[in-house]
Formats: structure tokens, C-alpha cells, sequence
């Protein structure tokens, strides 16, 4: 864990991060039924599950980095199962091979004056050429550093000084700033962590059942006024719960 957050902190954090990462490009481009008389159920997209399989954006070396990084950004603990158990290499692999990876909606001309750190993303890069070029880069130093070892073959207190000095601006990339790289990554493993299922990281909800989220169920009126008291329901995705079937919750 990097700065001394323990996992409760960060976790405590992490469920009020608002997410940055765009959806991928099926799903956001849903359907308008506006002006269309008379409506009718099942109109719109549905949410498109990520495509299981390969990855499709990181080499192995490169989802060998990513795992070992998120497993020290949120790691396995007596509180449940960390980043990498819940599959946010895959969470990422996907963005990155998508709309999000491509910058495809965001702005991404000049001009390249140093933004400041509230003003959110700031690179020429989009975020894919980003962690190409960042996970090259750590490695490279790593290498140099500490006896032609890669980031992931590191013990943990190496990983953790490594993401340390990222995190505080020491290790000087070549053309990757590493403070602006590290806040991405730990953004993008809350989200991943924390995303709905559906694409490919939070496995089995288990990061919303540790923090006692509800997800996507459809209806609370029953519990609007119970005020202070745990909600009883297990969480629901985006794709529902395996166990339901058509006509049963």
C-alpha cells in the first residue's frame, strides 16, 4: 500500500472517486426511441458484457506489470480480495483497447502548456500510448536500479518504493511525467475495481459487498425510510444476478 493508506482508507476513498473512464463504444452509443409513438420495452442498447479471452490491449510483460501494480495499490488482505484477484488487468486491458484508450471523446489538440492538478488529464499522449510508454519507462528504470530486474519480478517493499517515488514526482521518465502517470493508474484501479462487472473487473461484486453497495437494483421505496439501518439485499449488476431467472428476483 503506498504512503501508509491502509486498505479501509483507500477503500473508504476509492467509493466516492466519480469514474473517468469512458464506457466502449458500443455502449455509448445507445439508441434515441424520442419520437417514437408508441414506446416500446427493449428499444435502447443493453450493456454490452466485455468479450472474454486474451487480452487485447497489453502484452504479457505488460499485464505482468499491471498486475503486480494493482496488487500494491489494493491489495489481498483479511478484508476481502484486491485488484488483481478482482480482474482490474482485465478492466484496464479492455479500456485501453477501446473508445477510452483512444481518447475518442475527449479533446486532445494543442496547446501543451503544464496544466495544473485540478484541471484532470493532461498529456498529448491519449491514455493507451500513456501506459505504453509509462510501463516501458518504470521497467527501464527498474532495470538500471536494481540489478536488471523488471518492476514485477520486484519483492513488495521494492514494488512499494518504486510507486512511492512515481507517486511523488521523483523518477524522471522519458516523456512521461510520473507523478501524472501514477495518479492515472491508481484512478483507473479504483475504477476498475469498483465498476460495475460488466467490464471485467469488480468479480462477483465483491468490492461492492465489501463496503455494503447495493449497485444497480432498480427499486428502494421499501427502504427510503429505514434510515440508519444496513440494507438486507445483496448487490445487483448492470446484467442482473446469475441466480435470477425471467420472472423471479
Amino acid at each position: 500500500m503506498v504512503r501508509g493508506l491502509s486498505r479501509r482508507e483507500l477503500l473508504a476513498a476509492s467509493a466516492l472517486v466519480g469514474s473517468s473512464v469512458a464506457l466502449g463504444h458500443k455502449s455509448t452509443q445507445a439508441k434515441t426511441i424520442s419520437e417514437h409513438v408508441p414506446w416500446a420495452p427493449g428499444e435502447a442498447d443493453n450493456p454490452s458484457p466485455i468479450s472474454p479471452g486474451p487480452y487485447q490491449f497489453f502484452s504479457h510483460d505488460e499485464a505482468s506489470w499491471v498486475d503486480a501494480a494493482v496488487s500494491r495499490l489494493i491489495p489481498q488482505d483479511e478484508l476481502g480480495p484486491g485488484a488483481k484477484e478482482l480482474g482490474v488487468t482485465v478492466f484496464l486491458d479492455r479500456q485501453l483497447a477501446g473508445a477510452y484508450g483512444r481518447a475518442e471523446r475527449w479533446y486532445m489538440s494543442g496547446p501543451w502548456a503544464k496544466g495544473t492538478e485540478t484541471q484532470g488529464y493532461q498529456s498529448r499522449m491519449n491514455p493507451a500510448q500513456m501506459y505504453r510508454a509509462a510501463i516501458k519507462a518504470i521497467d527501464g528504470y527498474c532495470r538500471r536500479t536494481f540489478q536488471n530486474k523488471a518492476f514485477a519480478e520486484l519483492g513488495t517493499d521494492g514494488q512499494d518504493k518504486v510507486l512511492g517515488e512515481l507517486e511523488e514526482g521523483k523518477i524522471k521518465l522519458d516523456e512521461i511525467d510520473a507523478k501524472s502517470f501514477f495518479k492515472q493508474l491508481l484512478l483507473n484501479t479504483q475504477e476498475g475495481f469498483f465498476a460495475d462487472p460488466l467490464y471485467g473487473g469488480n468479480k462477483d461484486m465483491a468490492a461492492w459487498k465489501m463496503i455494503g453497495f447495493p449497485g444497480a437494483r432498480y427499486d428502494y421505496r421499501d427502504y427510503v425510510k429505514k434510515h440508519g439501518e444496513r440494507f438486507p439485499l445483496p448487490p445487483v449488476s448492470l446484467n442482473g444476478r446469475p441466480a435470477w431467472n425471467s420472472n423471479t428476483q
